[in-house]
């Protein structure tokens, strides 16, 4: 994918086209006054979690840092400076898709993200070539998110991975689970990536080789695993709204009992979404409201982090609500949409009956509450999406998540923070998620103001990426570029080899 991505230069040129037009000039540069490497954004409106809304700021960015924030009067813009006016604007924090799968079948991710105002990302299963992007970006050769790596997804034997692409390891018992953490470990992965059908004891000694080296694990709650049981193990975050059914189910005990008796066959992803949805669905039916309080109080007690990831559900419950002629799938290849459809029939719509379509509409809604539900309870809830799944697209989505957490009850500013600071501390980075002196200049300059309307974070004027300016003029272009890049993309007419997520690499590993 290396060669696809050189032969579309252009886009990496459009980082470099972006510093040269706002005139991002280097310290000491000949004939450079003192304050040219200085931008500073006059008179904004700054917006982030620790401060909320400060009118009349002026915001100075320096290399890849906030050099100064605050008052316009105390906060002075030195002579020579780049001047970009913020009046009438909004600056908040860089956002964070905390779910990401990134696709080889479309090699225009990280522009995609940037230009999204989407400045951080965490992909949930390692990728060649999400590994090379991350080198490119960090030498400078190309614009992107900061990226945190996972390891293959650690499933349990079988694994619903099995014959469809995605890197993963199977592990059938401790042993085999403590192996696995050792392995992605030493390959340098970020942390571990466990997934839905990994037997009890395995997850725990994935969570005990974890902490014993020193690497966060989280992902999804195994099917045989209570969230609660979970969150005390230490697991770092919680992954989708699927498992929460049952740890607040008033009939949990024997809900578990029904899905230990069920057997799937690897690779049979399909099998696991319809065969669990009788018990999910019965599950959801059978809340317990006071039940609930005691999981959500214990899962914030532990700063257990939850990403809702409401725009998957949202895909995979009601694909029928997803409208197909969305005007921004122009940024996605013949190859990618075929993709999506053929996910959508084999996977999320085989075998569902009509019934089906009504239990899961009804799933959905309740999804929304719970995540509502969360915010309330205080547990620490994150923005992602889910990349990777049928019609979702790299940044844009994310703002699709931000209205959905709105829908589901949050107010903005709170789905601003489960976006920015949040994810920041999940990722023990004290120099992101807010705007001041010091933090990072990851910034998203909007047109209109969030707090009034989420919806308006989509109104992107201009974004910082490590301080370099994407101002509209060049953002414009990189949209326009990465189009082109896209529809030149050769049909190849395989979709379901590309299928089951096969974008996120091949082979699949198995512990012996």
């Amino acid at each position: 994918m290396a060669g696809a991505i050189s032969r579309r230069s252009v886009l990496a040129g459009a980082a470099g086209v972006a510093g040269a037009t706002v005139g991002l000039g280097r310290a000491g540069a000949a004939g450079a006054t003192p304050a040219a490497d200085i931008t500073a954004v006059t008179g904004v409106t700054v917006i982030d979690a620790a401060g909320g809304a400060r009118r009349h700021q002026n915001v100075l960015v320096r290399g890849g840092h906030v050099l100064d924030a605050g008052d316009t009067h105390r906060v002075p813009v030195p002579h020579g400076a780049r001047v970009v006016d913020g009046r009438g604007k909004f600056l908040i924090p860089g956002l964070a898709d905390m779910h990401t799968h990134a696709t080889e079948i479309d090699p225009t991710d990280p522009e995609m993200y940037v230009v999204n105002g989407v400045t951080t990302t965490r992909q949930m299963s390692s990728s060649d070539a999400v590994r090379g992007w991350r080198r490119d970006i960090e030498s400078g050769a190309r614009l992107g998110p900061r990226w945190a790596v996972g390891s293959s997804i650690v499933d349990g034997a079988p694994s619903l991975w099995e014959g469809l692409g995605v890197p993963y390891i199977a592990v059938a018992d401790p042993a085999q689970g403590r192996a696995a953490v050792r392995r992605e470990v030493e390959a340098g992965a970020d942390f571990i990536k466990t997934y839905t059908r990994l037997s009890r004891e395995s997850f725990h000694a994935i969570a005990a080789e974890s902490r014993r080296a020193g690497i966060p694990f989280l992902g999804h709650v195994p099917d045989f695993v209570q969230l609660t049981e979970a969150s005390d193990a230490g697991l770092h975050s919680i992954e989708h709204l699927f498992e929460f059914w049952y740890d607040t189910s008033r009939d949990e005990q024997r809900l578990r009992r029904e899905i230990a008796r069920i057997a799937i066959a690897g690779g049979d992803y399909a099998g696991w979404f319809t065969k669990l949805h009788p018990i999910e669905y019965a599950a959801a039916r059978s809340y317990d409201k006071s039940k609930a309080a005691r999981v959500f109080e214990r899962l914030a007690r532990n700063g257990t982090h939850v990403t809702p990831t409401l725009t998957v559900h949202w895909t995979c419950d009601v694909p029928d609500d997803v409208p197909h002629d969305d005007p921004r799938f122009r940024y996605a290849s013949a190859n990618t949409l075929g993709y999506w459809q053929w996910a959508t029939e084999n996977i999320y719509l085989k075998g569902r009956t009509p019934k089906e379509s009504v239990e899961r509409r009804e799933l959905f809604a309740r999804r929304m509450r719970l995540a509502g539900e969360l915010a309330r309870a205080g547990v620490p809830l994150m923005t992602g999406t889910d990349l990777g799944t049928a019609y979702l697209l790299p940044g844009f989505s994310l703002h699709d998540e931000l209205r959905l957490l709105v829908q589901a009850g949050l107010s903005p500013a709170q789905a601003l923070r489960a976006a920015t600071l949040e994810p920041a501390r999940s990722l023990g980075r004290r120099d992101q998620g807010t705007v001041e002196r010091g933090k990072v200049a990851d910034l998203v300059l909007l047109d209109a103001d969030p707090l009034r309307d989420i919806t308006n974070t989509t109104r992107i004027n201009s974004v910082f990426v490590r301080g370099h300016l994407i101002d509209p003029a060049a953002r414009s272009r990189m949209l326009a570029e990465i189009e082109a890049a896209v529809q030149g993309i050769a049909p190849t007419g395989v979709v379901p080899a590309a299928a089951g997520c096969a974008c996120h690499g091949g082979g699949a590993p198995r512990m012996s």
